[in-house]
């Protein structure tokens, strides 16, 4: 088992720069021999980044929450079969593996004894299908050549050095924004004191130094009629600078994850142009979605049939259609005059328990918006 080979090292946090990330890309795209370990351990940094994991986030989870069936080569629902592949405790965690290989370029998959396991891509060369138990070590194994492979062993890679490469500059820049924007509010927050006394005189500057030392919590002093006390004048600015270098920051990540700035812009935001982002958004998670179905159909579930874990029958791994409530409401209400409707139907779709029907003169309330 390749998991049972890794060499772990501590992977230093460090403050990053451009620099770095010049580095680890070079490293990457050697020709003869790439290594991504230190590409992988920059995306593993800037995932910290509280804008960008909830941009992910807010990409990912529609498609993991969404539910799924299993199909027969009819077209036929197989109730049985999507229950058992819904029960597998790895599920969601293997959509999410699948998920993330647009983001960090490749995802390595094994299945173990103890379960399942996403192999840590900085020991991975996804080019030439390596894997090194020691990411700073010289010696691999060819994964693609092993018996396992394509059995217990699932690669999803997506031809690219991953999306994640194109934020790294945004976030390495807010981060530095932050950091100076912090530094000017320990500096320039609170004004600068100084006392002006003798020096040379060993006790009246002892005394000056209690005396500024514990201005913070008293600030009241007695002083001498050489001594005079002032304040520094602070910098006319309140971070505005670094405030628009994060704001600039902020929608490229957004632009880069979620194809649009959603939810953030309260300035210049209005409803039409929300709901043209949501839509962009949604059409990233269809594509999405499409990728994993892909993925399922063409790997997951032979794999999973050859270890016995689900049944031995051919069937189609899809995700089920999202429906508009609001808009198939309205299309059931303007047919109730004319054709009877099922009750559990309407229970099962709106969740409105019918218990009898009502006379032709009472339907007509039914036409008010059920969603309002």
């Amino acid at each position: 088992m390749l998991s049972n080979t890794i060499i772990k090292r501590y992977t230093y946090r460090t403050r990053k720069d451009i620099a770095d990330w010049q580095r680890a890309q070079n490293l990457a795209m050697q020709p003869d021999n790439p290594r991504y370990y230190l590409l992988q351990e920059l995306y593993s940094d800037i995932c910290n980044d509280a804008l960008l994991s909830s941009q992910i986030s807010n990409r990912e989870e529609p498609v993991m929450a969404r539910p799924f069936v299993l199909t027969d080569k009819s077209g036929k629902p197989d109730k049985n079969a999507t229950l058992e592949l819904s029960e597998l405790p790895f599920i969601q965690d293997l959509i999410k593996a699948i998920l993330d290989s647009e983001f960090y370029g490749v995802t390595l998959t094994e299945f173990t004894p103890e379960g399942f396991t996403v192999l840590p891509r900085k020991h991975i060369d996804p080019e030439n299908g390596r894997f090194y138990p020691d990411c700073l070590g010289g010696s691999y194994v060819n994964y693609r050549q092993l018996k396992e492979y394509g059995k217990s062993i699932l690669e999803f890679n997506s031809g690219h050095i991953g999306i994640l490469n194109k934020t790294v500059p945004h976030v390495l820049f807010k981060k530095f924004a932050q950091s100076c924007w912090s530094e000017l509010c320990e500096i320039y927050g609170i004004p600068p004191r100084f006392l002006k006394t003798d020096t040379q005189d060993p006790e009246m500057l002892r005394r000056a130094e209690d005396m500024l030392r514990e201005m913070g919590s008293a600030a009241a002093m007695v002083i001498d009629n050489s001594e005079e006390l002032s304040f520094a004048s602070g910098i006319n600015t309140s971070g505005d600078v670094y405030n628009n270098l994060i704001t600039l920051c902020n929608r490229e990540i957004s632009m880069v994850i979620s194809g649009a700035v959603i939810g953030q812009d309260t300035v210049n935001g209005n409803y039409s142009k929300e709901e043209s982002n949501k839509d962009i958004l949604q059409r990233l998670i269809e594509s999405d979605s499409r990728m994993v179905e892909l993925y399922f159909n063409s790997f997951v579930l032979p794999s999973l049939r050859r270890m016995k874990m689900i049944s031995d029958r051919e069937l189609k791994f899809s995700f089920c259609a999202i429906e508009d409530l609001s808009d198939l409401w309205t299309k059931t209400v303007a047919i109730m005059p004319y054709y009877d409707i099922d009750p559990k139907w309407i229970k099962e779709k709106f969740g409105v328990e019918v218990t009898a029907s009502k006379t032709p003169a009472a339907l007509s309330i039914a036409k008010s918006d059920f969603f309002a």
